[in-house]
Protein backbone atom coordinates (compact mmCIF):
# COMPACT_ATOMS: atom_id res chain seq x y z
CA UNK A 1 0.00 0.00 0.00
CA UNK A 2 1.26 3.47 -0.92
CA UNK A 3 0.65 6.46 1.36
CA UNK A 4 -0.89 8.96 0.77
CA UNK A 5 -2.42 7.74 -2.52
CA UNK A 6 -3.72 4.47 -1.07
CA UNK A 7 -2.64 2.62 -4.20
CA UNK A 8 -2.32 -1.16 -3.82
CA UNK A 9 -0.38 -3.71 -5.83
CA UNK A 10 -0.24 -7.48 -5.30
CA UNK A 11 2.63 -9.45 -6.86
CA UNK A 12 4.03 -12.95 -6.50
CA UNK A 13 7.17 -13.51 -4.44
CA UNK A 14 9.30 -14.61 -7.38
CA UNK A 15 11.80 -12.82 -9.66
CA UNK A 16 9.12 -11.61 -12.09
CA UNK A 17 6.82 -10.37 -9.34
CA UNK A 18 9.66 -8.64 -7.50
CA UNK A 19 10.81 -6.97 -10.71
CA UNK A 20 7.31 -5.61 -11.25
CA UNK A 21 7.11 -4.36 -7.68
CA UNK A 22 10.53 -2.70 -7.74
CA UNK A 23 9.72 -1.02 -11.06
CA UNK A 24 6.48 0.38 -9.64
CA UNK A 25 8.15 1.53 -6.45
CA UNK A 26 10.90 3.26 -8.40
CA UNK A 27 8.25 5.27 -10.25
CA UNK A 28 6.77 6.37 -6.92
CA UNK A 29 10.20 7.57 -5.65
CA UNK A 30 9.36 6.67 -2.03
CA UNK A 31 11.16 8.10 0.98
CA UNK A 32 10.72 4.81 2.83
CA UNK A 33 9.75 1.25 1.94
CA UNK A 34 8.93 -1.20 4.72
CA UNK A 35 8.34 -4.93 4.85
CA UNK A 36 7.81 -7.40 7.66
CA UNK A 37 10.36 -10.03 8.67
CA UNK A 38 8.81 -13.37 7.70
CA UNK A 39 11.41 -15.99 8.48
CA UNK A 40 13.56 -15.24 5.44
CA UNK A 41 10.85 -14.87 2.79
CA UNK A 42 11.43 -11.12 2.81
CA UNK A 43 15.12 -11.38 1.85
CA UNK A 44 14.67 -11.48 -1.96
CA UNK A 45 12.51 -8.35 -1.73
CA UNK A 46 15.07 -6.55 0.41
CA UNK A 47 17.90 -7.52 -1.94
CA UNK A 48 15.92 -6.36 -4.98
CA UNK A 49 15.12 -3.01 -3.37
CA UNK A 50 18.73 -2.48 -2.33
CA UNK A 51 19.95 -3.18 -5.87
CA UNK A 52 17.41 -0.62 -7.16
CA UNK A 53 18.53 1.97 -4.62
CA UNK A 54 15.24 2.02 -2.72
CA UNK A 55 15.30 2.93 1.01
CA UNK A 56 13.91 -0.24 2.58
CA UNK A 57 13.61 -1.25 6.23
CA UNK A 58 12.61 -4.66 7.59
CA UNK A 59 10.26 -4.36 10.58
CA UNK A 60 9.86 -6.56 13.62
CA UNK A 61 6.46 -8.32 13.19
CA UNK A 62 5.87 -8.24 16.95
CA UNK A 63 6.12 -4.43 16.98
CA UNK A 64 3.87 -4.10 13.94
CA UNK A 65 1.24 -6.39 15.46
CA UNK A 66 1.25 -4.41 18.71
CA UNK A 67 0.78 -1.25 16.64
CA UNK A 68 -2.18 -2.86 14.87
CA UNK A 69 -3.81 -3.80 18.18
CA UNK A 70 -3.20 -0.32 19.59
CA UNK A 71 -5.02 1.20 16.61
CA UNK A 72 -7.94 -1.21 16.89
CA UNK A 73 -7.08 -3.44 13.93
CA UNK A 74 -7.64 -6.89 15.36
CA UNK A 75 -8.42 -8.73 12.11
CA UNK A 76 -5.53 -9.98 10.00
CA UNK A 77 -5.57 -10.26 6.20
CA UNK A 78 -3.02 -9.43 3.51
CA UNK A 79 -4.76 -6.13 2.74
CA UNK A 80 -5.04 -5.19 6.41
CA UNK A 81 -1.39 -6.12 7.01
CA UNK A 82 -0.28 -3.92 4.11
CA UNK A 83 -2.28 -1.01 5.48
CA UNK A 84 -0.90 -1.53 8.99
CA UNK A 85 2.68 -1.61 7.70
CA UNK A 86 2.14 1.61 5.77
CA UNK A 87 0.53 3.36 8.75
CA UNK A 88 3.30 2.11 11.06
CA UNK A 89 5.95 3.54 8.74
CA UNK A 90 4.11 6.86 8.51
CA UNK A 91 3.63 7.16 12.27
CA UNK A 92 6.93 5.78 13.57
CA UNK A 93 9.26 6.71 10.70
CA UNK A 94 11.77 3.91 11.40
CA UNK A 95 15.32 4.72 10.47
CA UNK A 96 16.66 3.12 7.30
CA UNK A 97 19.62 0.96 8.23
CA UNK A 98 22.41 -0.18 5.92
CA UNK A 99 21.57 -3.57 4.40
CA UNK A 100 24.20 -6.28 4.33
CA UNK A 101 26.07 -6.78 1.09
CA UNK A 102 26.20 -10.11 -0.76
CA UNK A 103 29.33 -11.32 1.06
CA UNK A 104 27.83 -10.57 4.47
CA UNK A 105 24.54 -12.25 3.52
CA UNK A 106 26.51 -15.33 2.47
CA UNK A 107 28.35 -15.35 5.80
CA UNK A 108 25.07 -14.96 7.67
CA UNK A 109 23.59 -17.89 5.72
CA UNK A 110 26.54 -20.08 6.71
CA UNK A 111 26.10 -19.12 10.38
CA UNK A 112 22.36 -19.88 10.24
CA UNK A 113 23.01 -23.24 8.62
CA UNK A 114 25.57 -24.19 11.24
CA UNK A 115 23.11 -23.23 13.97
CA UNK A 116 20.52 -25.52 12.38
CA UNK A 117 22.96 -28.42 12.28
CA UNK A 118 23.95 -27.90 15.90
CA UNK A 119 20.27 -27.91 16.87
CA UNK A 120 19.70 -31.19 15.05
CA UNK A 121 22.78 -32.69 16.68
CA UNK A 122 21.52 -31.70 20.12
CA UNK A 123 18.13 -33.27 19.42
CA UNK A 124 19.72 -36.52 18.18
CA UNK A 125 22.04 -36.71 21.20
CA UNK A 126 19.02 -36.36 23.46
CA UNK A 127 17.36 -39.20 21.58
CA UNK A 128 20.47 -41.33 21.84
CA UNK A 129 20.71 -40.89 25.61
CA UNK A 130 17.26 -42.41 26.16
CA UNK A 131 17.14 -44.94 23.32
CA UNK A 132 17.45 -48.62 24.23
CA UNK A 133 17.08 -50.18 20.78
CA UNK A 134 20.46 -51.12 19.27
CA UNK A 135 19.39 -50.60 15.65
CA UNK A 136 17.96 -47.17 16.38
CA UNK A 137 21.03 -46.23 18.38
CA UNK A 138 23.18 -47.24 15.43
CA UNK A 139 21.02 -45.11 13.12
CA UNK A 140 21.28 -42.12 15.42
CA UNK A 141 25.04 -42.52 15.77
CA UNK A 142 25.45 -42.64 12.00
CA UNK A 143 23.35 -39.50 11.56
CA UNK A 144 25.32 -37.72 14.28
CA UNK A 145 28.59 -38.56 12.55
CA UNK A 146 27.23 -37.22 9.25
CA UNK A 147 25.96 -34.02 10.88
CA UNK A 148 29.32 -33.55 12.61
CA UNK A 149 31.09 -33.79 9.25
CA UNK A 150 28.72 -31.25 7.71
CA UNK A 151 29.18 -28.92 10.68
CA UNK A 152 32.99 -29.19 10.46
CA UNK A 153 32.86 -28.37 6.74
CA UNK A 154 30.68 -25.32 7.42
CA UNK A 155 33.08 -24.13 10.11
CA UNK A 156 35.96 -24.39 7.66
CA UNK A 157 33.97 -22.35 5.13
CA UNK A 158 33.17 -19.75 7.79
CA UNK A 159 36.77 -19.34 8.87
CA UNK A 160 37.94 -19.21 5.27
CA UNK A 161 35.40 -16.52 4.41
CA UNK A 162 36.28 -14.39 7.43
CA UNK A 163 40.05 -14.71 7.16
CA UNK A 164 39.89 -14.06 3.43
CA UNK A 165 38.50 -10.57 4.02
CA UNK A 166 41.01 -8.02 5.41
CA UNK A 167 38.48 -6.15 7.56
CA UNK A 168 36.74 -9.27 8.81
CA UNK A 169 40.10 -10.87 9.48
CA UNK A 170 41.17 -7.91 11.61
CA UNK A 171 37.92 -8.01 13.59
CA UNK A 172 38.25 -11.77 13.98
CA UNK A 173 41.73 -11.56 15.48
CA UNK A 174 40.66 -8.71 17.76
CA UNK A 175 37.61 -10.58 19.05
CA UNK A 176 39.49 -13.84 19.57
CA UNK A 177 42.08 -12.01 21.68
CA UNK A 178 39.48 -11.73 24.47
CA UNK A 179 39.41 -14.77 26.80
CA UNK A 180 36.08 -16.54 26.40
CA UNK A 181 35.62 -15.57 22.75
CA UNK A 182 36.37 -18.47 20.42
CA UNK A 183 36.35 -18.67 16.63
CA UNK A 184 32.64 -19.49 16.31
CA UNK A 185 31.60 -16.68 18.66
CA UNK A 186 33.82 -14.25 16.75
CA UNK A 187 32.41 -15.33 13.38
CA UNK A 188 28.86 -15.08 14.72
CA UNK A 189 29.50 -11.55 15.96
CA UNK A 190 30.95 -10.50 12.61
CA UNK A 191 27.99 -11.97 10.71
CA UNK A 192 25.09 -11.11 13.02
CA UNK A 193 26.36 -7.75 14.28
CA UNK A 194 27.93 -5.89 11.35
CA UNK A 195 27.27 -2.63 13.23
CA UNK A 196 29.96 -3.59 15.77
CA UNK A 197 32.59 -0.85 15.89
CA UNK A 198 30.27 1.73 14.34
CA UNK A 199 27.88 2.28 17.26
CA UNK A 200 28.38 3.27 20.88
CA UNK A 201 28.30 0.60 23.57
CA UNK A 202 24.80 1.66 24.63
CA UNK A 203 23.51 1.49 21.08
CA UNK A 204 25.05 -1.95 20.56
CA UNK A 205 23.64 -3.39 23.78
CA UNK A 206 20.18 -2.11 22.89
CA UNK A 207 20.47 -3.54 19.38
CA UNK A 208 21.48 -6.98 20.65
CA UNK A 209 18.87 -6.91 23.40
CA UNK A 210 21.11 -7.03 26.48
CA UNK A 211 20.41 -3.49 27.71
CA UNK A 212 18.32 -3.65 30.91
CA UNK A 213 15.07 -1.70 30.82
CA UNK A 214 13.56 0.03 33.84
CA UNK A 215 10.37 -1.34 35.41
CA UNK A 216 9.42 1.66 37.55
CA UNK A 217 6.01 3.09 38.38
CA UNK A 218 5.49 5.87 40.91
CA UNK A 219 7.39 4.95 44.06
CA UNK A 220 7.87 1.38 42.92
CA UNK A 221 11.31 0.43 41.61
CA UNK A 222 11.09 -2.92 39.86
CA UNK A 223 13.94 -5.12 38.79
CA UNK A 224 15.27 -4.18 35.39
CA UNK A 225 15.21 -6.82 32.68
CA UNK A 226 16.24 -7.40 29.09
CA UNK A 227 14.08 -8.30 26.11
CA UNK A 228 13.89 -7.89 22.35
CA UNK A 229 16.94 -7.52 20.16
CA UNK A 230 18.70 -10.31 18.28
CA UNK A 231 17.86 -13.42 20.26
CA UNK A 232 20.15 -15.85 18.41
CA UNK A 233 23.14 -13.56 18.88
CA UNK A 234 22.22 -13.05 22.53
CA UNK A 235 22.25 -16.83 23.07
CA UNK A 236 25.73 -17.06 21.58
CA UNK A 237 26.97 -14.24 23.79
CA UNK A 238 25.43 -15.87 26.86
CA UNK A 239 27.42 -19.07 26.35
CA UNK A 240 30.60 -17.09 25.68
CA UNK A 241 30.04 -15.07 28.85
CA UNK A 242 29.72 -18.23 30.95
CA UNK A 243 33.18 -19.25 29.74
CA UNK A 244 34.60 -15.76 30.23
CA UNK A 245 33.35 -15.63 33.82
CA UNK A 246 35.56 -18.63 34.54
CA UNK A 247 38.68 -17.62 32.64
CA UNK A 248 38.65 -13.84 32.14
CA UNK A 249 39.62 -12.07 35.39
CA UNK A 250 38.14 -8.72 34.32
CA UNK A 251 34.75 -10.22 33.44
CA UNK A 252 34.83 -12.40 36.56
CA UNK A 253 35.39 -9.32 38.70
CA UNK A 254 32.56 -7.46 36.98
CA UNK A 255 30.28 -10.45 37.44
CA UNK A 256 31.02 -10.46 41.15
CA UNK A 257 30.25 -6.73 41.28
CA UNK A 258 26.86 -7.43 39.73
CA UNK A 259 26.20 -10.08 42.37
CA UNK A 260 27.14 -7.62 45.13
CA UNK A 261 24.64 -5.14 43.70
CA UNK A 262 21.85 -7.70 44.00
CA UNK A 263 21.66 -9.07 40.48
CA UNK A 264 20.60 -12.68 40.04
CA UNK A 265 23.28 -15.37 39.90
CA UNK A 266 23.79 -17.34 36.72
CA UNK A 267 24.10 -21.07 36.82
CA UNK A 268 27.81 -21.88 36.62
Amino acid sequence: MVIPTGERLAVSNDPDGLATLVQQLSLEAPTLVVCEATGGWERPLVAACVEAGLPIRTLNPWQVRDFAKATGRLAKTDQIDAQVLACFAQAIRPEVRPVSDAATRHLQALVRRRRQLVGWMTAERNQLSSCQDDRIRSSISGLLAHLADLCAALERDLLQAVKGDPLWGHHFELLCSAPGVGPIVAVTLIAALPELGQLSRREVTALVGVAPFNQNSGQRRGQRGIWGGRAELRTTLYMATLVAIRFNPAIRAYYEQLLDRGNGKWWL
